[in-house]
């Protein structure tokens, strides 16, 4: 039985939206960061980093949520372009950029006190440089025309995609200030499986 170890509206959320599409048993295991959970010894022998989330799939334990997506997406084939085609690159690309770049910067956004004693400038500097990545989602949407974000097909790029969105969506330009992401971000919204997770999960709307 896989096991996601998990917190309401963490980087958890994107494996969770990935497990509910994929329609496999899965167990919820929360951990209570309210209660520094995460930085328990326990939590620490799975994840010596401290951070949510981790997925224990019989014997393998694996942390990054990037590295969960890519994983689950292997072992349960769909949700991923074919190995070897110039479609699985772009996938990579995707997948990578999402948490090298644009979740880096949302990190410092929202916890700008580790980076510099002046948070308040640090937050503004991260949310200044997160618009154009935010632009370079929607220049992506609008070139292909798809429906989902590589395209035809919903990925394991999309519960990233649309996690990663929802996080700006108190900054004064978030990603649904634009109109491709605005459509994109409601159709994945309107996906049975991310009603399911966003109720069991119980956010707030708005949502994103």
């Amino acid at each position: 039985m896989i096991e996601l170890h998990y917190y309401p509206s963490n980087a958890s959320f994107a494996p969770h939206l990935l497990l509910e599409e994929l329609g496999v048993p899965f167990t919820l295991r929360t951990v209570n960061r309210a209660a520094n959970e995460h930085k328990s010894a326990a939590y620490l022998k799975l994840n010596p980093n401290g951070l949510i989330p981790v997925l224990v799939d019989g014997e393998l334990v694996l942390y990054e949520t990037a590295a969960i997506l890519l994983h689950l997406a292997d072992v349960h084939p769909g949700f991923a372009p074919a190995p070897g085609t110039p479609e699985r690159a772009q996938y990579y690309k995707w997948m990578v950029w999402l948490t090298n770049t644009l979740q880096a910067m949302l990190i410092h956004y929202f916890y700008p006190e580790r980076m510099a004693s002046d948070a308040a400038e640090v937050k503004a500097r991260a949310e200044a440089q997160i618009a154009p990545m935010l632009d370079q989602l929607e220049t992506e949407l609008a070139r292909h025309g798809g429906p989902w974000f590589l395209g035809q097909h919903y990925t394991a790029v999309d519960p990233l995609v649309f996690m990663l969105c929802r996080w700006t969506r108190m900054q004064a330009r978030p990603a649904k200030a634009r109109p491709y992401l605005a459509a994109y971000l409601q159709r994945v919204l309107q996906r049975p499986a991310t009603q399911r997770v966003v109720q069991r999960e119980g956010l707030a709307d708005p949502v994103y």
